[in-house]
Formats: C-alpha cells, structure tokens, sequence
C-alpha cells in the first residue's frame, strides 16, 4: 500500500482529500504547519494551539491515522513575511501565497515525507498534475472559481513528480457533499478560510505593526502625473498599488489611477486608465519546466492576478530565470511583485514574478 503524507489545515478542503485519498486505497499520514498566530485563530483563553491544529488532529483521530505538526513560524516570518514587508519597502506588490506553496508548504512536505517514508505527498487545492514525456506539468481544477493553478506555477519537478491533487476533478459543491457522505457534516459546513492568512483586515495596518516605524522611516511623498509634475501629496508609497484608484485624496477632474511607484524618490505617477495600458511585461524568477516547448510564435494565455481574466499574449524570449511577454494588445495595472502565470488550455507552461 502506497503512503501518502497529506497538508491538513483542518478545513474541508485538506479534511476532504484525506478520505478521498483513504477511498483511494492510501496509507495516510497527516501533518500540519504552524505557520502564523493570530488571536482569532484562538476560540479559548489559554489554548495553546490555534483552532486549525485542533481540527486537523480531531480528522486524523476521527479516521484513525497518525498526525504530525511541524512548528514553521520562525521560517515563515523570515521567508514570507519578510519578503512581503521587504517588497512593499521596494515599492512591488508582492503574493505571500505563491512565495508560501514554493519555499515553504511544498518544501516541508516533502522534507516530512521522506522522514517519514511516505511515497507522496497531497494538499487540498484545486487543481491537477499531467505528465507529458517525462515532465510534469500544473494543470487547472474543474472548478473554474476555484481553480488555484495561479498560485503553483514555481512548484519543481522534484515536488510535482511525487504530488498529487485530491480535489481537482471535483467542485467546491462537490467536496462539501463528500464530506456530508462521510459522516462529517460539521466539516462540510465549515466556511472559507481567507485569502492572506496572516492579515486580518487591511495590509497597511499589518505593515505597521511589522515596522513600527514605518511612516518616519518612509514619509510623506509627491504625488506626480506622467509629465513629472507634482500634482499633491501621498501617505508614504508603501501604502499604495498599480491601478490603486481610491483613496488617493486627490481631485484632478477625472478618475486618476497609480501608474508607477519609485520607492527611492518616494514618488508615485498617477494618470488616466488610459495610461495604465502597457504592451509588455518582464518577468524574473522564472520556472518553465518544458522551455523548449514555448514559442515566441504562438498565442498563449496570461493571468496577471489570481482573479484576473485570461490575456492573450506571447512569450517572446526565455533565457536564465527570466522572460518577456508581449500582450496582443495592451493591458491596465500590471502590477510588479505579482505573479504572471503562461497557459495553454488547462495547462500551466510556466510563471514569473512581474518586474
């Protein structure tokens, strides 16, 4: 019998793909990866363990497998939230999830299971893994809303070739019903954990509190239009994004959005949507497990944002990590510090971190 470590992060996704995986005719281990301590994460005065270990430990104990917690905080204040404060300093945007699934969750888990001697490893997103000649490729989840391909286009061959998606052949629908068959109806009924696990409300106000002296530090800036005038006044560039439009505090007779942030000069461009539009992009960081597959020639598909509408574009040069990405026509608010990630149909190609 096969053994399979599986991520629980004691909601119904990750509870899910464990009894999927048990119908499977896995041996199952569970772990789960202390990541970050928040107060609501505590339903108890004195608790020790946040809400989501308790739960993953009650799944494991309920279905009768061992479960394993690795204590990551230190790691993931160094490696994700590090790199989140450091490039909103920068004056980039950055995706704490896509930078959590490359350096630490998948990492970990593999890490874990070679311990452990497990021949695979899972996690409950929604999404799915094809092999073509010996190369292994992100696909995307039948639940198109809920489809997290987006945030795993860095995974390395040597993760993929030992991963697997439970869930993504099935609908957010779908999985709540697995649960109820089951038996555990209070796992189907759980609600949807947010988008940022470390951020409670807004990302200025956590910033803060991870660099008390962030406004002194940073300071009041200019606010400048496309010619270099300085048109007002800003809060400090780290409080602000590419295509930002409210909030600016700022009237100049028509919708003005952010264009461009220059952390050294503590300047922000602001302008029309029309000047938002860009006709390429650059990427650095890059992973394209099949680079040779990729040609300047054909029209690809590109999502600049998690949520964002596909764009046809082409990949018009890959070479040492980076990329350029020409867009068939113009695009508004692409954004540094985000991901970019290539499609063809349902399968990733390859990603980068806008620059």
């Amino acid at each position: 019998m096969k053994k399979v470590l599986v991520a629980m992060s004691g909601g119904t996704d990750s509870s899910v793909a464990c009894m999927l995986l048990r119908e499977q005719g896995y041996d199952i281990q569970g772990v789960t990866m202390r990541m970050w301590d928040t107060p609501a994460k505590f339903s108890q005065p004195e608790q020790e363990e946040p809400d989501y270990i308790l739960e993953a430990r009650r799944l494991a104990a309920e279905m009768n497998f061992p479960h394993h917690v690795i204590d990551m905080r230190q790691v993931f204040r160094r490696c994700v939230i590090g790199d989140f404060v450091d490039e909103y300093l920068a004056g980039r945007t950055p995706n704490p999830c896509v930078q959590c699934n490359i350096h630490i969750k998948t990492k970990f888990l593999l890490q874990k299971a070679n311990e452990l001697g497990c021949d695979f490893i899972a996690t409950g997103h929604y999404a799915n893994i094809a092999e073509d000649g010996g190369v292994f490729f992100i696909e995307k989840g039948k639940d198109i809303k809920k489809d997290q391909s987006y945030f795993l286009w860095g995974l390395p061959q040597t993760v993929l070739q030992r991963m697997i998606f439970p869930l993504g052949g099935y609908s957010k629908q779908e999985i709540r019903a697995k649960a109820c068959e089951a038996g555990f109806k209070y796992i189907a009924e759980k609600t949807e954990s947010q988008d940022i696990c470390f951020i409670d409300d807004d990302y200025r106000d956590f910033l803060k509190l991870q660099v008390p002296d962030m406004d002194e530090r940073v300071g009041t800036g200019n606010f400048v239009d496309i010619s270099g005038k300085v048109v007002g006044r800003h809060n400090g560039f780290p409080y602000y994004t590419i295509g930002q439009r409210k909030g600016l505090g700022i009237a100049m007779g028509e919708p003005m959005y952010v264009l461009k942030i220059n952390a050294e000069s503590n300047e922000i461009m602001i302008g029309t949507k029309d000047n938002l539009q860009v006709s390429e992009m650059r990427l650095r960081n890059c992973n394209f497990p099949a680079p040779h597959l990729v040609s300047s020639n054909e029209i690809l598909m590109v999502r600049i944002r998690y949520k964002s509408r596909p764009i046809s574009a082409y990949v018009e040069k890959i070479d040492r990590g980076s990329a350029i990405v020409k867009f068939v026509t113009p695009v508004e608010a692409v954004t540094p510090g985000q991901s970019a990630v290539i499609y063809r149909n349902e399968r990733v190609l390859g990603g980068g971190i806008i620059c």
